[in-house]
């Protein structure tokens, strides 16, 4: 069975619509999203539309919530974010914030004998951030009883093994942070014989055609340049 396993899409539209085509020729069995549809892109109404037309199980990001909360309950209060945050807040419509505030915390699968656990921060809080090497991440995994772990929320994608289980970071969709303008998610495929295979896709979009709607809107310019260096 083949996965794709996306997250941060943080309302790109574009980067969203290649994704899903790639998806598409990948031929996937089935497709999760981790979260983070709102935030930043000016695009949030759209993304959260086309994961309901495409009905893609999905969890609940830290960005999600805030949004519902219109607060920084589960971001950081940084120069963007009191930009980004106030500004999806309004833009978001209702009916959208209510299919947000009932998106799970965590998604969990058995396929072929293996489980897999879904979440966006980790399996404790929604905004934590768990790197490869992190101390955190180490001491999620030797406690986790799944066998897989895919998470998202750094925007960096990554895999790792831990004894007998494996730690997988989707990257992100959107508001990419690996120093290109490039979408990535991650494509997990679990044999009948319960062997695991990992991939990565790193994908070219129009990114010119959000940064122009960006500029449009007036968003600053730090977040606009974003998208072009693909950092934070």
């Amino acid at each position: 069975m083949k996965i794709a396993a996306i997250s941060d899409i943080h309302g790109n539209i574009y980067s969203l619509m290649k994704v899903l085509e790639d998806i598409d020729e990948q031929k996937v069995d089935l497709v999760v999203c981790l979260g983070d549809l709102v935030g930043y892109g000016p695009h949030p109404n759209e993304v959260v539309a086309l994961i309901k037309r495409r009905e893609i199980p999905c969890i609940k990001g830290n960005y999600d919530a805030s949004v519902v909360d219109g607060d920084f309950t589960f971001i950081r209060n940084t120069s963007i974010n009191s930009f980004s945050l106030p500004w999806a807040s309004e833009e978001v419509r209702a009916s959208n914030k209510f299919y947000l505030s009932q998106l799970p915390n965590e998604l969990n699968y058995d396929i072929n004998g293996v489980k897999i656990k879904f979440t966006h921060g980790s399996p404790n809080t929604i905004n934590e951030y768990l790197f490869e090497d992190g101390e955190n991440t180490k001491n999620i995994m030797e406690t986790l009883e799944e066998d897989i772990l895919v998470c998202a929320h750094t925007h960096i994608p990554s895999y790792k093994k831990f004894d007998d289980k494996t730690f997988i970071n989707t990257g992100s969709v959107g508001k990419p942070k690996i120093g290109r303008p490039n979408a990535t998610y991650a494509l997990i495929e679990i044999k009948e014989d319960k062997s695991v295979n990992i991939k990565f896709r790193e994908l070219e979009y129009e990114y010119k055609r959000i940064v122009k709607d960006a500029q449009m809107l007036k968003f600053p310019s730090q977040l606009v340049s974003s998208y072009e260096s693909g950092t934070e």
